[in-house]
């Protein structure tokens, strides 16, 4: 299995493709570098795709104590040095996101284009983040799931495909408890409203016109605040890339062919 050792975080990744421009793609909360399946087959043939665990999910390393925005930031450039990797195009969902933003703002020079999807500059209350930090510790994601599976997708999608709301929720209930608790720490404390601006680079925001997590007006604020930001709103609630998988693959190819 593909690991890189960056200091004391052993990151698991998947890097696929031999030619064509590097596309990290970076998860949300609670799920691994699986989230992204649907769009592989459709952009293989044009990117090299590095696919990635985000620190204390899926196969990379829990560290102790809670994580910060500019921590997994810092993550992914440690893992493009340590595969020897230089520019990329990057594209990042809900937490992936805020990453996302993070690199835009402060390491401009590593990237080519940015696309931030279903995502926000700041999110929730920190009440509410310390509830659900409380509740993983306590319990684990079981009590969790099923609210959260609602708000990842619309009531049409789960009723429509079952099958494939069942595989994310069981992602979900296995996301190892202690790193999730500590990247809800990371959007708990995350503020990055003035540092948005800061992003000059071609980027895009694709965002959901059903999300409850991150509704069209944090997707707004973003394309009103980042130079030139593009927009396209998708009929999807929180995990667009898979409630509308064509058009969201569709969407990203076109915008890094530009």
């Amino acid at each position: 299995m593909p690991f890189a050792n960056c200091g004391e975080l052993r990151t698991y990744y998947e890097l696929t493709g031999e030619t064509g421009p590097l596309l990290v793609l970076s998860n949300s909360l609670g799920t691994n570098l699986s989230m992204w399946e649907p769009q592989m087959a459709a952009m293989a043939p044009h990117h090299r795709i590095l696919r990635y665990d985000t620190r204390g999910h899926g196969q990379t390393s829990a560290t102790p104590g809670e994580y910060t925005i500019e921590q997994l930031g810092r993550d992914v450039l440690n893992l493009l040095d340590a595969l020897n990797l230089g520019r990329a195009h990057f594209c990042g969902l809900s937490m992936g996101g805020m990453i996302g933003i993070w690199l835009g703002a402060h390491a401009p020079k590593r990237l080519h284009r940015l696309v931030l999807s279903n995502t926000a500059a700041r999110i929730g209350t920190k009440e509410t983040w310390n509830n659900r930090i409380a509740t993983a510790r306590k319990d684990g994601l079981g009590p969790i799931a099923a609210g959260v599976i609602e708000r990842w997708f619309t009531p049409e999608f789960r009723a429509a495909h079952p099958q494939r709301v069942a595989t994310t929720q069981r992602m979900l209930e296995n996301s190892p408890p202690e790193g999730y608790a500590s990247c809800c720490a990371a959007i708990r404390d995350m503020d990055q409203t003035e540092m948005i601006s800061k992003i000059e680079g071609p980027t895009l925001v694709i965002y959901g016109a059903k999300d409850p997590v991150t509704p069209p007006a944090d997707a707004h604020f973003l394309t009103s605040h980042i130079r030139g930001a593009k927009g396209v709103e998708l009929d999807a609630a929180h995990l667009s890339n898979v409630e509308q998988a064509a058009v969201f693959t569709e969407s990203l190819r076109r915008f890094l062919a530009e």
